[in-house]
């Protein structure tokens, strides 16, 4: 089950959570002294240079009935939309360049290359995401309303078709995200009527239209006789992005020791409490440079999630800042490759579509869910814990806890066994009946 006591499951005392408070507020507001020159330079080179690969590869599709043009008009396109909603659009619409006060790069005025609209994308990521992260019943993108990612969702049927559902919706993640907040689940639920959702529902219509008018009619017009390859090209760029962001976006919040939480655990929540409800919400993953621009800097997921607004160049050199913080308090800084956070991700939406019955791993000490509750059912494992500093200045906390944790959770022999109903009880009642 999620966390409902952030403090208990952290082992941190009340002075520990205002210090890494203290901490983090203060590494905000020495990055954001700062910036200047350098930071202006990084991002309008970006732009002008995801341009120029996006008039390369319309330029290349004039030619696109030669297979060689082909590819590189898709292979330069899908470069283009993936700097261009990435480390662009994305981040621009986080307000991390409004403090440039250039009305051609600032939130209110930026339209990216997507299907969803701006303004709503930014209610349902900057506002609902970021305030309400992994919050459950509040924070829609944990498993964005099709995908079961945690346990404490409950298994319908449905659940069945996980993999097909998860395969769509990353090649559909464009069009999913359009139509995110339109919230079209809650008319086919009864709560909510058509002319709530209908100003919302037009508006990224209209937006739809705008992008396929372009994509698939006015674009590979341009390129004459090569009007159908240049269309192929273009929804293979399309699906490219797709694909590419809905991983990036997966890995930074679904993979294994990525936490969630009750509306409880938020009702009370400090300042300090949310940067730790971040800190334990978030992964990242590691790579070279190429990697980190292609992500839109969203490797570093957990120092985007503390500070949103805070320009994506800088994360790297913040994120070595707070791993001293999880170091010196023994909290988790959850990074891994990416393949290995991608990995995770898939095993547990395959996993989970199974009903909790197959599942041999407890609801509250399992790689993908956990919760403080785990420290009162494993006292062999609280026993080696303790909150705060003790008198050496040692700790024993969260970061301590995890291993042992993981060490309790049945082994894949054992899940097998679980759930094909052979348990060590029932190869016992064998035994003796033999």
């Amino acid at each position: 089950m999620a966390i409902d006591n952030i403090k208990a499951y952290s082992h941190l005392s009340d002075e520990d959570i205002l210090e890494i408070g203290r901490r983090l507020d203060a590494i905000k507001e020495e990055f954001e002294a700062d910036l200047g020159e350098q930071d202006v330079r990084y991002i309008k080179t970006l732009i002008r240079v995801q341009r120029w690969i996006e008039i390369a590869g319309r330029g290349a599709l004039f030619f696109s009935n030669r297979k060689p043009f082909w590819i590189a008009g898709v292979s330069l396109l899908s470069l283009s939309k993936i700097l261009e909603n990435l480390e662009i659009g994305h981040n621009v619409m986080h307000g991390q360049w409004d403090w440039m006060n250039d009305p051609e790069i600032h939130s209110t005025t930026w339209e990216w290359d997507n299907v969803c609209p701006s303004s709503q994308w930014m209610h349902t990521h900057n506002f609902a995401h970021h305030k309400y992260t992994n919050i459950l019943g509040m924070d829609t993108d944990v498993g964005y309303g099709v995908l079961r990612v945690t346990r404490d969702r409950k298994w319908t049927p449905l659940h069945t078709f996980q993999p097909v559902i998860n395969l769509t919706l990353a090649s559909l993640f464009e069009w999913a995200v359009g139509f995110y907040d339109v919230e079209l689940g809650k008319v086919a639920a009864g709560r909510a009527e058509w002319k709530e959702i209908s100003p919302k529902f037009w508006e990224s219509a209209r937006k739809a239209g705008t992008q396929g008018l372009r994509d698939y009619v006015l674009y590979p017009a341009l390129t004459g006789p090569n009007f159908k390859h240049t269309v192929t090209a273009n929804a293979t760029a399309n699906l490219v992005r797709s694909i590419w962001a809905y991983a990036v976006i997966f890995c930074g919040h679904f993979p294994d020791e990525a936490e969630t939480f009750t509306k409880e655990q938020w009702k009370n929540e400090t300042h300090e409490e949310w940067y730790l409800r971040q800190m334990l919400g978030s992964a990242n993953f590691h790579g070279g440079k190429i990697l980190t621009i292609l992500s839109g800097n969203l490797n570093y997921q957990i120092e985007h999630h503390l500070f949103p607004d805070m320009p994506s160049n800088r994360l790297a050199s913040i994120g070595e800042r707070v791993r001293a913080i999880c170091n010196d308090f023994d909290l988790p800084y959850n990074t891994d490759s990416f393949p290995a956070q991608l990995f995770k991700v898939q095993k547990t939406l395959l996993k989970l579509t199974l009903p909790n019955k197959y599942l041999a791993a407890d609801r509250d000490n399992a790689p993908e869910v956990r919760s403080n509750v785990a420290f009162a059912k494993y006292p062999e494992v609280a026993e080696k814990l303790w909150v705060g500093a003790n008198e050496e200045g040692h700790r024993a906390g969260l970061r301590t806890a995890l291993p042992l944790l993981q060490k309790l959770r049945p082994t894949v022999k054992e899940a097998i066994l679980n759930f094909s109903g052979r348990t060590p009880e029932w190869r016992a009642k064998v035994a003796v009946s033999a």
